[in-house]
C-alpha cells in the first residue's frame, strides 16, 4: 500500500471503500448533495478523508465529482498559485488530480541540503555546490498498486542527471559527481546523460533497447510507471513505450526520487496516479 499520505484516502478517488459501506449517519446522511458540498469546502485533506467514511451519502458527494467545488476550494488553498496558473499540472484533468499530485510531490525534509524545493512545490531546485550529488525523495512511497508520474529537467543536466525510485534507506547526498540513484541496493535510476540503467553500484545495460538511442532533450517529459504487483519500473518518452528497465524490484516501500550535480538546474515531478493501459 502507499506510504501515509492520500493514497488512501479521499483524494486517492478508489479507496475508502471500508468504510463508505456504512448506512446513512443520521440526519448528516440525509443533507443534500449541494449541502454538503458547501460544508466540505471548508474542510482539509485530512478531514475530507474521515468524511468519506461517513457513510455512503458522503463518500458519492466527496468522489462523484473530481471538479466540484470541494475539490477547487481545497486546490486553490493547496496549491501555490504558480503550480495552477503554470503548464506544471497541465497533463492533470481535475482539481482532485492536483491535490493529489502536490501530496504526492518532492519531500521538503527528505532532500539533500544542498537543494531547496521552489514556492510552486513541485520543482527542486540544486544549489550550485562544487564537487556534491544531491537528491530528493517525495514525500509517498508505494509497496503496492500501479502509479505513474512525470518528471522533467529545466537546466542543464551535467555529467550526471539520475531518474528513478529509491527506499527510505538510499541516502540523497554524496561528494563528488557519482550516479547517487543506483548506487547502492537502495535504489534503481536511469541516467539520461549516457542512458545507462544503475543498480547496486552497477551498471545494468542501457536504455531504452534500440541502436543510437535519442539524447534526453531539456524540458522533455519523462514518464515513469512504477508497477509494484509485477515489481518492475518502466519509462515511456511522449507517447512512446520505452520498455521494462528494471525487474524483480523488493517487496518494500518505494519512493519517486531523483539525484543532480549541476549547479542551479531545476527538475520537476508530478504524480500522475494509476497509469492508462494501451
Amino acid at each position: 500500500m502507499a506510504a501515509p499520505g492520500p493514497g488512501a484516502g479521499a483524494a486517492s478517488g478508489g479507496a475508502g471503500c471500508g468504510g463508505a459501506g456504512a448506512g446513512s449517519s443520521g440526519a448528516g446522511g440525509r443533507l443534500p448533495s449541494r449541502v454538503l458540498e458547501l460544508v466540505f469546502s471548508y474542510l482539509e485533506l485530512s478531514e475530507l478523508r474521515s468524511c468519506a467514511l461517513v457513510c455512503k451519502h458522503w463518500y458519492r458527494c466527496l468522489h462523484g465529482d473530481e471538479n466540484s467545488e470541494v475539490w477547487r476550494s481545497l486546490c486553490a488553498r493547496s496549491l501555490a498559485e504558480e503550480a495552477l496558473r503554470t503548464d506544471i499540472l497541465c497533463n492533470l484533468p481535475s482539481y482532485k488530480a492536483k491535490v493529489r499530485a502536490f501530496q504526492h510531490a518532492f519531500s521538503t525534509n527528505d532532500c539533500s541540503r544542498n537543494v531547496y524545493i521552489k514556492k510552486n512545490g513541485f520543482t527542486l531546485h540544486r544549489n550550485p555546490i562544487a564537487q556534491s550529488t544531491d537528491g530528493a525523495r517525495t514525500k509517498i512511497g508505494f509497496s503496492e498498486g500501479r502509479h505513474a508520474w512525470e518528471v522533467w529537467w529545466e537546466g542543464p543536466l551535467g555529467t550526471v542527471a539520475v531518474i528513478g525510485i529509491a527506499t527510505k534507506r538510499a541516502p540523497m547526498q554524496c561528494q563528488g559527481y557519482v550516479a547517487l540513484l543506483g548506487s547502492d541496493d537502495q535504489s534503481w535510476g536511469w541516467n539520461l546523460v549516457d542512458n545507462n540503467l544503475l543498480h547496486n553500484g552497477e551498471v545494468n545495460g542501457s536504455f531504452p533497447q534500440c541502436n543510437n538511442a535519442p539524447k534526453y532533450q531539456i524540458g522533455e517529459r519523462i514518464r515513469v510507471i512504477l508497477d509494484m504487483e509485477d515489481k518492475t519500473l518502466a519509462f515511456e518518452r511522449g507517447y512512446e513505450f520505452l520498455g521494462v528497465a528494471f525487474r524483480g524490484l523488493p517487496k518494500a516501500c518505494l519512493y519517486p526520487a531523483v539525484s543532480a550535480v549541476y549547479g542551479n538546474t531545476e527538475v520537476t515531478l508530478v504524480y500522475l496516479g494509476k497509469p492508462l493501459d494501451g
